[in-house]
Formats: C-alpha cells, sequence, structure tokens
C-alpha cells in the first residue's frame, strides 16, 4: 500500500487556520470527518490528547506528527497541515511546529496499513523531503513529492538485514514505543542513517504495531559487541543476557543519535544481567510520581475484568430473588447459585490478589508477582475476632510493600556467587519474598481491621442521636473503603439494626454503597474527557453494578485515583445517606439495590423518594470527580514514543 492511497487531497490543509496545539487538533480531525475517514471526531481527539498527554509528538525541527489508534476511526489514513507562521507543540526542540501529520488508525488496522503509515515516519527524517512540502504551493505538489520519495525507496523501508561496510564494530539495536506507528521507525531509520555515515555495521529490530520486523537472530546477537535497546515500552530481554546493552529512551535514538553511537563504537555499557524476571522496560527516566502511577494501573487494569465478570454475574443471579443463592431461602435456584458463588465467590474473591500480584509485577517484574498475590490474598483472609479484613486498601499495601521487598532482594543477592544466579527466580526471590511480605502482612492485617471493631461501636453510640448526622455518617463510610474495614462496619451495623427492627439504618447504608459505581457511571457518562476509552467502557457497567448495590464496581476508579475520587465518593454517599434519614425511608432488605426498591416501607410514593435520595448523592460525587479530575486521566510518560 501507498501512502498516497492514506493521504489524499481531500485530507490536506494546506492553510491551517490554528493558532494552538489544541486547535490544531481539532482541525484537522475535523478534516479527516468530512473526508469520512472519521466515524467518532469526540473519541479520536481524546485518544489523540491521550498521547499527546504522554509526550508531545512535536518531533522538532518544525514537524509534528499527531498519531493515535483509536475506536473512532473508520478507515485509517493521514491528514497533512501547513501553518508557516509556526504553532507552539511543546516540540522537543523547543522551536514552533509548522508541518503537521495527522495520522489515524483505527482498532482493526491491519499490517498493510500500519507499515504505511510507518513508511510515512521514515520519509520525515529526509530534510529535502520535508522541504518540497514545506515550498509546495498546491495539493498536487505535495503529493507528487510523496510519490517521487516512494519511488526512490524501496518497497521494505525499514529491511536492514545486509548491513553497511563495518568499522569494527559489529551493533544491534531494537527500537520501541507503545503506539508504535512512528517513533519506532523514525528511530531506526536514524540509527541506520547514521551508522552508514560513521561506517558502522548495525542492524534495527523494530516493535511497532505490526509486529517485530527484523527480528534479531541468536547467531546476530551472539556476534554482536554491544547493543543498543532504544525502547519506551517492553521488549524481550532475555537473549541478550551477557551482552553488553544500552538501555534508553527511543527519543534519544532520533536526537541523540551521534553520542549514542559513538558510546556504543567504544563499548560503554555494561553487562547485561537478567535475572529471570519478565522482559523488563527501557530506562524512561521517568518521575518518581509517575512510576507509582504506572505500578498503580498495572494492578487496576488486570484487576478490572474479575470486577466487571464478576459483578455481572452476581447481578444476573438477583434475577431470581435476592436471597436465591441461599440453599435455606424459599426462592432458592441452583443456577442463581452457580453464577453468584461464579461471581461473588470466586471472581470477586480474586480481585484484590489480583491487584496487589500485578502492582508488585509492575515494581519487581515477574519475581514480584508471587508475593504480591499472597500478601493480597492475605489482606482479604486474615481478619479480626469480628470477623473483618483490610480489603482493597490492604491490597493495595500488599501489592506495593511486595514490589519493593523484591527490588531489595535483587539487590541484596547481587552479591551472590555467580553459580547461584540460576537458584535466584526458583528459589531465592520466591522463598524469601513471600515469607518477609506474608509476615509483615500477618502482622499489619490486623491491626488495619480494628478500624471495624471501633468503627462498630462508635455507630452503636451514636444510635441514639441525630438521625441525620447518623444517615451522614454512614452512607460516607460505605464509600471509604468499599468492602474494606470502614464499609463493613457501616454495613455490619445496618445488618444488625434490622434483626432489632431498626429499617432505617440499612437504608441509609445501602444508598450509600449504591452511589460511587453510580457516580463512575455518571461521570464517565458527562465528564468523557476526564477518562480514558477503557475507563469509559467500564463505566457503562458501573451503571448495573451500582443499581445492584455492588459497591465493587467503582474500586478500579478509586484505586486509579484515590485522592480525587475517594472525597468524591464519601461527599455523595453522606449526601444520599443524610437524605434517606430526612424522608425517614425504611427497608427491611439487607442486599439488592433496585432489586428491593418494592420492599421500602410506604409503598411507592417513599420508594420514589429513595430513588431521589440515590440519584442526587450520585449526581453530587459525579460533578466532584468531574471538577477534580484532570482532563484525560492516563499514564504521564517524559520520554517520546
Amino acid at each position: 500500500m501507498r501512502i498516497t492511497e492514506l493521504l489524499t487531497a481531500s485530507t490536506i490543509q494546506l492553510n491551517v487556520q490554528a493558532t494552538s496545539k489544541n486547535q490544531l487538533i481539532e482541525e484537522l480531525a475535523q478534516v479527516l470527518v468530512d473526508a469520512g475517514k472519521v466515524s467518532d471526531q469526540e473519541t479520536y481527539i481524546a485518544d489523540l490528547q491521550a498521547r499527546e498527554a504522554q509526550s508531545s509528538t512535536g518531533i522538532g525541527e518544525g514537524i509534528a506528527i499527531p498519531h493515535a489508534k483509536s475506536a473512532g476511526v473508520a478507515v485509517p489514513a493521514i491528514a497533512f497541515g501547513r501553518q508557516l507562521a509556526g504553532i507552539d507543540y511543546d516540540s522537543l526542540d523547543g522551536q514552533p511546529a509548522k508541518l503537521f501529520f495527522m495520522i489515524a488508525a483505527n482498532d482493526g488496522a491491519n499490517n498493510d496499513h500500519l507499515e504505511t503509515l510507518s513508511k510515512l515516519a521514515t520519509f520525515l527524517m529526509d530534510p529535502q523531503f520535508t522541504e518540497k512540502m514545506m515550498t509546495a504551493s498546491t495539493k498536487e505538489e505535495i503529493l507528487a513529492a510523496i510519490e517521487e520519495k516512494e519511488g526512490v525507496d524501496v518497497e521494505e523501508p525499514m529491511s536492514n538485514a545486509q548491513r553497511v561496510p563495518t568499522a569494527g564494530k559489529h551493533i544491534l539495536a531494537v527500537t520501541a514505543c507503545p503506539t508504535g506507528i512512528a517513533h519506532t521507525f523514525m528511530a531506526a531509520e536514524k540509527l541506520q542513517t547514521t551508522a552508514a555515515e560513521k561506517n558502522v555495521s548495525i542492524k534495527v529490530e523494530t516493535n511497532g504495531s505490526g509486529g517485530v520486523k527484523n527480528r534479531l537472530t541468536e547467531q546476530e546477537i551472539a556476534d554482536a559487541d554491544i547493543i543498543i535497546v532504544a525502547a519506551d515500552t517492553k521488549v524481550e530481554m532475555a537473549r541478550f543476557n551477557g551482552k553488553k546493552v544500552i538501555q534508553t529512551k527511543v527519543s534519544k535514538a532520533i536526537y541523540e543519535v551521534d553520542a549514542l553511537l559513538d558510546a556504543a563504537i567504544a563499548g560503554e555499557a555494561p553487562i547485561y544481567s537478567y535475572d529471570g524476571g519478565s522482559d523488563v522496560e527501557a530506562q524512561t527516566e521517568g518521575k518518581s510520581g509517575f512510576q507509582f502511577y504506572k505500578h498503580l494501573m498495572n494492578g487496576v487494569s488486570n484487576m478490572l475484568p474479575f470486577v466487571v465478570g464478576g459483578g455481572i454475574l452476581i447481578a444476573l443471579s438477583f434475577f431470581w430473588g435476592i436471597n436465591s443463592a441461599n440453599p435455606d431461602d424459599p426462592s432458592y435456584n441452583e443456577f442463581a447459585a452457580m453464577l453468584n458463588t461464579i461471581g461473588g465467590g470466586n471472581a470477586f474473591f480474586l480481585m484484590v490478589p489480583v491487584l496487589a500480584g500485578f502492582i508488585a509485577m509492575s515494581i519487581a517484574d515477574r519475581p514480584g508477582f508471587a508475593p504480591g498475590m499472597v500478601g493480597g490474598l492475605l489482606a482479604i483472609t486474615v481478619t479480626n475476632d469480628a470477623g473483618a479484613n483490610s480489603g482493597f486498601l490492604g491490597g493495595l499495601l500488599a501489592g506495593f510493600l511486595a514490589g519493593y521487598i523484591v527490588l531489595g532482594l535483587k539487590k541484596i543477592f547481587e552479591k551472590l556467587p555467580s553459580q547461584l544466579e540460576g537458584l535466584k527466580p526458583v528459589l531465592f526471590f520466591p522463598l524469601f519474598g513471600i515469607g518477609i511480605t506474608g509476615i509483615i502482612m500477618m502482622l499489619v492485617n490486623p491491626q488495619l481491621t480494628k478500624l471495624y471493631t471501633g468503627l462498630t461501636g462508635f455507630l452503636e453510640g451514636l444510635s441514639g442521636t441525630n438521625v441525620l448526622l447518623l444517615g451522614l455518617i454512614l452512607g460516607g463510610m460505605m464509600a471509604v473503603d468499599m468492602g474494606g474495614p470502614i464499609n463493613k462496619a457501616a454495613y455490619t451495623f445496618g445488618i444488625a439494626m434490622l434483626s432489632s427492627g431498626n429499617f432505617n439504618m440499612m437504608a441509609a447504608v445501602m444508598a450509600g454503597g449504591m452511589v460511587p459505581p453510580l457516580a463512575v457511571g455518571l461521570a464517565t457518562t458527562f465528564f468523557k474527557n476526564r477518562f480514558t476509552k477503557q475507563e469509559r467502557e467500564a463505566g457503562k457497567t458501573a451503571y448495573v453494578l451500582g443499581a445492584c448495590f455492588i459497591s465493587e464496581g467503582a474500586i478500579p476508579f478509586a484505586a486509579a485515583d484515590p485522592i480525587r475520587v475517594i472525597p468524591s465518593f464519601v461527599l455523595g454517599s453522606a449526601i444520599a445517606g443524610a437524605l434517606t434519614m430526612l424522608f425517614d425511608i425504611a427497608l427491611r432488605a439487607p442486599h439488592g439495590g433496585i432489586f428491593v426498591m418494592g420492599l421500602v416501607d410506604g409503598g411507592l410514593p417513599k420508594a420514589l423518594l429513595y430513588l431521589l435520595a440515590i440519584l442526587i448523592g450520585s449526581a453530587v460525587s459525579a460533578v466532584s470527580i468531574g471538577l477534580l479530575k484532570k482532563k484525560v486521566t492516563i499514564q504521564k510518560n517524559t520520554s517520546v514514543q
């Protein structure tokens, strides 16, 4: 496929009107919409902005290549825009950008499309080509310059198995970025052309969206003097064990390529030692805040399927009755019990251990996974005398604890004799990692769960005082940790009040527990630019979970951004709890959400007031989230992709 099949006269804007980065993105996105290439402009722009939030796509020398793979793209395409006055695009060289190539790839883009898009990126490394783009007076001249360039280059521009003459060093390189459309191939092109100028032998493997190209063979790796890994995402590293390896960001292979190759020629690199962990990530020189967020999101994204799948299965079991999974209840249904066991007894049970395991794995690679899983399991199984555990807050603690313990063990075991190297991943890391993490969690978890007993006593002391205050507190407590000791204290208190004939407390508790997932659903609907695409999809499921009183549906959002989200949850849930008391709502069922609205004392009028209280609380939380969260809350990275 040729570039001119993706970049046509209808997607060229020679005189861009935009004067800012955001305006430029919106203007070129509109060009693609008008040409029928983008079907959902809002989604596509959000994905473009998400990519820009990771690092600017202003590559310097007057060029910017905004790009994204997006569900909003109908047909893969390229838009070209030119603004000769220049736009401040936060470019890496600090200079205004004048040429803009906006790449639109859909989720199902095939390899032909991806390779064509990547080929354009390599063309932009040629100053003569960019000069023609700068001086062309018509759309036809733009297309002619591209066709001329395509006619000069070989069909496989990134194929570099044939090496240039050697200057005594055999150098291999790997380039990779998460998007895998532009910078991966630009870095490879720059490495090859600069190496040719230095008369150095080099072969570059690219890890792009279309897969690995020019894969390094075992023999080539064995013969290599040094290997450059210019990557901002994970690449296969085990194969480089025992070789000299320079690990750096992909941007440095584009803008600091001379210094990079000079270091490689001089052999200035440490010997890489593979520790048996996962394929490690190249050094990104990220800030500690970004690293914390990256580890957290690794746990949350892997936990999400358990929350969604398990929660929906529990909700489905309610169709046969709220107690249909209880063999002693007249409404018992064997299939409903099966769904409840799969969802609540197993999927939800694994939720916290998975969160902790993948946080630890992100910190310490594969050796951290087992200690994290065990620590997360202890968080939900080690209880106090009242049967309370530390829930997802304990799981967060366990994940970070396990990860950094294993990192410490790696440092300690570096001094072991080389003969024991193979025992580290199979013996030392799991033995000491699980042991130390487990001991600490066994000591810490019971202390965390003492919150449960203390809070229950506090609530019992309030039960005879102002009911509005009690409803406010009960509702707010349900939203603090969504399954942890604070939530459980409020819920258990509500159950205890049911047995004593006080049904108002249970109404406040259920309202408070329904608000967080409902608020998430509303926030992702009305404040879309505050959430990633994955979060917006999860928000749709949160409506169902919230309606069914499954507070855990909001945990991924709370874990991803606790500072902003949890206070918003607490505010809305507290208001909902207080309103149920104000409306004198009495509920006789301990669970069920909308399925038990018919059990509210006072019939339909009271049920509607109860629903109003829940909706008001959910709306308050949703607005609070929308105001507090930053636009497109995704991983921030300082590297270029």
